[in-house]
């Protein structure tokens, strides 16, 4: 299969503070990865270096044929085409209703004609379950409704990748459990999929685990593996919350 991230000897850092030290993976092409760690393991950080959000200065890495260390403002757009990134909290526009959201996305990428675009949002609301909300406004959908419209924006540009951010965070978790079930068919259907949570409990579905620790990959390898999951120690506070 074909490698499509590759990362050698990374070093992260947001704002010249250094989150993850030495990072070395790669991610083939169809695999489902979780990224795993408690809040504040910079799982997130790694995940918005893929996309170019954060840059990258030590190290070696690569996604597609991108260089992160070298890519060009103007070619980050080209690479985040092909990329569907789903969100926590959603991130819908309020002022426009479901099909208004997804039109601002295939716009924004260069797509013009009408038909194609309509037909394009009519393909991905179906995929989704959604065909029937599509001139709803965000503020009349369930928490479950908005992430599966999120999905479909992802889906819009039929990406070679999709990047999920705790993308159960902010559900119940029957909701959680359908909206897993929906990333899991994506993968199914061939998509790569990487996706973080802090939650151990939902990691052991994936085929692959990268688990973040005190600043590093601690662990990367099979999901089912015993050494896969571990509880890290937690901090005086979460231990108060625990």
């Amino acid at each position: 299969m074909a490698k499509l991230i590759d990362y050698k000897n990374v070093d992260i850092y947001r704002k010249e503070l250094l989150v993850l030290k030495n990072v070395n993976f790669s991610l083939e092409e169809g695999e489902f990865t979780y990224l795993i760690g408690r809040v504040g393991s910079g799982k997130s950080s790694l995940m918005k270096t893929m996309y170019a959000e954060i840059p990258i200065d030590n190290g070696e890495a690569t996604i597609f044929d991108y260089d992160l260390n070298k890519i060009k403002r103007r070619d980050v757009p080209m690479l985040r085409r092909q990329i569907g990134i789903v969100f926590q909290d959603f991130q819908l526009l309020s002022d426009r209703s479901v099909y208004d959201n997804l039109l601002f996305v295939l716009k924004a990428t260069g797509w013009k004609n009408k038909a194609e675009i309509d037909e394009r949002i009519n393909e991905v609301l179906k995929e989704v379950g959604m065909s029937n909300k599509s001139y709803k406004m965000p503020h009349e959908l369930s928490g479950g409704e908005q992430q599966r419209i999120a999905i479909a924006r992802a889906l819009l540009n039929k990406p070679k990748l999709i990047l999920a951010d705790e993308p159960t965070g902010a559900l119940d978790s029957h909701t959680g459990r359908e909206v897993l079930g929906m990333l899991q068919q994506m993968h199914d259907e061939g998509h790569t999929v990487v996706l973080i949570t802090h939650d151990n409990s939902i990691a052991v579905q994936a085929d692959r685990i990268i688990r973040l620790e005190d600043g590093r990959v601690v662990y990367d390898g099979d999901a089912h593996a015993p050494e896969a999951v571990v509880q890290p120690t937690l901090l005086p506070d979460e231990e108060e919350k625990a």
